[in-house]
């Protein structure tokens, strides 16, 4: 892991439990969009409520980490690239807990035939994360492997943008208020920022 900086196995330890945090997240953000679609609205909340913790959490050590690196770094030439990239990916989690919460307060109704292609994007889009997570574990490990896992991230937020588009269409095509569409449509564009654009920081 000592590619870019001469680290101790604390600060090793602390970006990889960091990383899984922000793996974590997305997987409960997957679970939960599946609670919410099959009217487990209680259990969608409990998942809310990790995500929230999950963040908190990961700003913690985020914090930590680049504490650590101002004060003990011996090569700060690198410092900012690398606090550049643990705050991009900790902005994933942002994402998925403000995603989660618009559902929380707005309780779109979904109708039950967009279920198979919401699950679709959204597994997708949880697939472009946890590669960008490889990524970054990469960055410090294995530099030669990041690239591999910057192109699969590119994949996945294409094939989420693909199926998006589909799903929006379908919505525009249903005999529903146009107000209920257009809240659909809202809820059914991923709710993040580019991950390509993060992938580029690495």
């Amino acid at each position: 892991m000592a590619l870019l900086l001469k680290t101790t196995r604390f600060v090793e330890s602390q970006i990889d439990t960091f990383l899984d945090i922000v793996s974590d997240s997305a997987t409960t953000f997957q679970l939960a969009v599946e609670d919410y679609l099959a009217g487990r609205i209680e259990q969608f909340e409990e998942r809310l409520a990790q995500i929230r913790e999950f963040e908190h959490r990961a700003d913690d050590l985020r914090v930590s980490i680049e504490r650590f690196l101002y004060e003990r770094t011996l090569i700060p030439e690198n410092r900012g690239d690398v606090l550049a990239i643990l705050e991009n990916t900790d902005e994933v989690i942002d994402n998925i807990k403000d995603s989660l919460l618009q559902f929380s307060i707005e309780m779109p109704q979904i109708p039950e035939e967009l279920d198979d292609l919401w699950m679709q994007t959204t597994r997708a889009s949880v697939a472009a994360v946890e590669q960008l997570v490889f990524a970054v574990r990469s960055f410090f490990r294995d530099l030669s492997a990041v690239n591999n896992y910057i192109h699969k991230v590119y994949f996945f937020e294409r094939e989420a943008d693909h199926i998006g588009e589909r799903l929006r269409r379908q919505i525009f095509g249903m005999e529903i208020e146009l107000s209920r569409k257009s809240q659909l449509r809202f809820f059914c564009y991923p709710h993040r920022k580019d991950l390509r654009c993060r992938a580029k920081r690495l």
